[in-house]
């Protein structure tokens, strides 16, 4: 009877040996099919930077580069302190940037003596603007530029010949301040810019050959929603 007993704790015991182990590996079948890590969700875009793609408004400044036979045409815009964070541009009161425009001839070294560069005149400087809206809203431009470069560049006495103004890096570069941007209406959730340059452009260093062409560049500005008015800052009359 004692050896009948052993020999059924024994068959017990073998039993549950081989419940476990089957648990332990069902569990480990599950820990394998599981992900390693509890994903975190990710917040989604704003339905503004959806509509949006703004490197003026993501990164507070905007910069683009634009070849033309080798000379290398950058406009750069960025918010005035009057209204710097861009996160809080509303449809409501104004908004202030300023924009540089430059040449580098892309030939020579950054170093290289200034007369053995091409040499680039800008003319004129346009500037249109169109909203985007949502559902059917009336297109506006709440700003607008159409002038001769010479004549209303931050520099009172740029070099300038009957081309225009000269803008060839380093000695020459177009900038304007403090531009203004007017309200929109409150449907209004972004803003394209387009600029064209009329520039002339040097054959060759030396050479009194110059031929014309147009830059353009289109720079989207988000505009986020709110019934409050931008916030502006008084700013002295040379800040930037």
């Amino acid at each position: 009877m004692q050896t009948r007993s052993r020999r059924a704790r024994t068959t017990s015991y073998a039993v549950l040996m081989c419940v476990l182990a089957l648990l332990l590996s069902s569990c480990a079948v599950w820990d394998a099919l599981a992900p390693d890590d509890e994903q975190v969700p990710t917040a989604e875009p704003s339905a503004v930077e959806k509509m949006f793609d703004s490197q003026f408004t993501r990164d507070g400044t905007f910069q683009s580069h634009i070849d033309v036979d080798g000379m290398d045409f950058v406009y750069t815009l960025w918010p005035t302190k009057s209204t710097p964070r861009t996160n809080e541009w509303f449809p409501r009161g104004d908004k202030f940037f300023s924009f540089t425009f430059q040449a580098y001839d892309l030939d020579r070294r950054l170093r290289d003596p200034f007369a053995t560069k091409r040499k680039v005149y800008l003319d004129r400087i346009k500037v249109t603007s169109r909203t985007t809206t949502v559902g059917n809203g009336r297109t506006q431009k709440p700003y607008r530029l159409d002038a001769s470069a010479r004549a209303i560049t931050f520099d009172p006495e740029p070099v300038a010949t009957e081309r225009g103004m000269l803008i060839t890096s380093p000695k020459g570069a177009f900038e304007l301040r403090n531009q203004r941007i007017g309200p929109m209406s409150l449907d209004t959730r972004g803003l394209t810019l387009s600029f064209t340059a009329t520039v002339w452009i040097q054959d060759e260093a030396g050479s009194e050959s110059f031929y014309k062409r147009e830059i353009r560049q289109n720079v989207p500005i988000a505009i986020f929603e709110s019934t409050e008015r931008t916030a502006v800052t008084k700013i002295p009359v040379n800040a930037n």
